[in-house]
């Protein structure tokens, strides 16, 4: 279906993640995968989702096909790509034209070509041939209804070589009536300053309305596109988290964040931007790609401040070292405690966490030189926030850690077989609200039995363990010693359903380090579920 209200038409926000995202290497996205990625898309509220290339293989055309029967789309219209008719035939007798129609969608984009040299070489027809293969298709389309958008292909490169005719294949296109000509630099090999140079020149010398479609191979694509709209283009083509070829296309989220809070543009529907955090990291699970936690306004670490000089600032007002409020784009600052870290970031963090530490000056030196002295043993609580606050606890508590057991010893047995198996074993011996326990288990590693071996032992005084499930397992050997006598770190991310935290543990032996880590982890799900520590 299409989008049930007219966007505003003065500016566009285009996404083409469906079809030039999903030729990032590693991205490989079934038609379901393509369906939720359309429904996060129109969410969030951009204006056009290019769905892919119908006709061109069987999954594109089973999209336009679905898509338009299951998705009610509320903000988007949906896109169909393909190229102009081929030479020496009409863009009516042209199959993959008829399959553009044929898709359904009201807006079609066109690629054409506008490199002199791509012209003959790769499409091997003649100048004016080319031009008219822009003409024709295009007024075929608008000639059924149709919204036409053409992408001149190579057009920065092919400006540089001839851009005679780079603007005559603009004006070719806008005067067939294609509602929008989008300058590619299909290469990724241009600056801002070289964008908006071109950029200014071609509207002026054509008239035409002008786009920007940038990929990233000079780590410039957010920037030349913003770059194209300082010159006039009101039309941006980019991919959610930066996917697409080779490195990528420019990236949805920075540039609609810069347009909306640097530019003043407001090119998404209201109250759309606060959820821009979660739309990114949704469609990286679609696409199965770790979110990258560095990426500006989304990342996690995007708003994240770890030095103790910038915590004093913060505590004072978060915008001294803040481009923007966290919330705007849904997301949220947290503070890093490390070995760097300050009064100002231990109080901010215990605010962070819950815990009002009341100005107690005593109490957040102790917990400062705490963490400098387990940070230089090799701990690590910038990425360990549930070991931090159990650290934090004890100190509160003066010195008294948050117990719910009392661990006797434990074995971890790995067994190799004559025969080519092998076995792992596990015993645990503990207290807990005045029990004895022992229990044993087995595991397909040594870490994994240890693990079953703490549920066999807890679960049936602390039902609430049957939550908690490991989700990510590290080990780093840290350096200043060597080979198998190196000291070992290691983080665990478990989950209870709900949410999901970080331990850690360091000791020469790695198992050692796992049985930490995962001591912590198990303290810290008991904590969350609001079970009262032992006396």
């Amino acid at each position: 279906m299409t989008a049930t209200s007219e966007p505003d038409d003065s500016f566009h926000v285009f996404d083409t993640t469906l079809r030039d995202g999903a030729q990032r290497e590693g991205i490989n996205l079934t038609v379901a995968d393509k369906l939720a990625i359309a429904r996060h898309l129109d969410e969030f509220g951009v204006g056009f989702i290019e769905g892919g290339w119908p006709g061109a293989n069987p999954r594109d055309t089973e999209f336009f096909a679905r898509a338009q029967q299951e998705i009610d789309f509320r903000h988007a219209q949906l896109v169909a790509f393909g190229a102009t008719r081929r030479a020496g035939t009409t863009a009516e007798q042209d199959p993959q034209v008829r399959a553009l129609l044929d898709s359904g969608a009201q807006v079609i984009t066109l690629v054409a070509k506008s490199h002199d040299r791509h012209v003959e070489l790769a499409l091997r027809t003649t100048l004016d041939e080319n031009l008219e293969m822009v003409r024709d298709t295009v007024s075929f389309l608008k000639g059924r209804g149709r919204r036409v958008f053409v992408d001149c292909e190579h057009f920065f490169d092919g400006y540089r070589a001839n851009a005679e005719y780079a603007k005559a294949v603009v004006r070719a296109a806008s005067g067939a009536g294609a509602d929008v000509v989008v300058l590619c630099d299909t290469n990724g090999g241009m600056l801002p300053a070289q964008i908006q140079a071109v950029v200014a020149t071609v509207l002026a010398d054509t008239g035409a309305r002008l786009g920007i479609h940038a990929q990233d191979d000079t780590g410039c694509a957010v920037a030349n596109t913003l770059a194209a709209v300082d010159a006039g283009a009101t039309h941006v083509q980019c991919t959610a988290n930066g996917y697409g070829e080779r490195v990528g296309n420019a990236n949805l989220f920075p540039v609609v964040a810069a347009l909306e809070l640097k530019y003043g543009k407001q090119v998404l529907p209201e109250g759309r931007l606060r959820e821009m955090t979660r739309i990114s990291h949704a469609i990286a699970e679609v696409v199965n790609l770790t979110p990258s936690t560095h990426q500006p306004y989304v990342g996690v670490s995007a708003f994240a401040h770890k030095a103790g000089l910038h915590a004093s600032a913060i505590k004072v007002d978060p915008d001294l070292y803040q481009h923007i409020d966290p919330e705007q784009v849904g997301n949220t600052m947290r503070m890093l405690v490390s070995d760097m870290a300050g009064r100002a970031s231990i109080e901010l963090k215990g605010k962070e966490l819950g815990i009002d530490l009341g100005g107690d000056r005593e109490l957040v030196g102790r917990v400062v030189e705490r963490v400098k002295e387990r940070e230089l043993e090799g701990y690590t609580y910038e990425a360990a926030d549930a070991s931090f606050e159990l650290l934090l606890r004890a100190e509160a508590e003066e010195g008294r850690a948050l117990k719910y057991f009392d661990v006797e010893s434990w074995r971890a047995i790995a067994e190799d077989r004559p025969d080519g198996t092998h076995a792992n074993e596990a015993t645990v011996k503990l207290w807990a609200k005045g029990e004895r326990i022992v229990a044993t288990a087995e595991g397909n590693g040594p870490v994994n039995a240890l693990d079953r071996a703490l549920r066999v032992a807890l679960e049936k005084i602390y039902p609430q363990l049957a939550k908690l499930e490991l989700v990510d397992y590290k080990v780093r050997i840290l350096e200043g010693k060597h080979g198998t006598h190196s000291t070992t770190r290691v983080l665990i991310s478990t989950s209870d359903g709900a949410g999901e935290w970080s331990t850690v543990g360091v000791a020469e032996n790695v198992i050692a380090a796992s049985w930490q880590a995962l001591e912590d982890a198990y303290a810290y799900g008991l904590l969350r579920a609001g079970v009262e520590p032992a006396a």
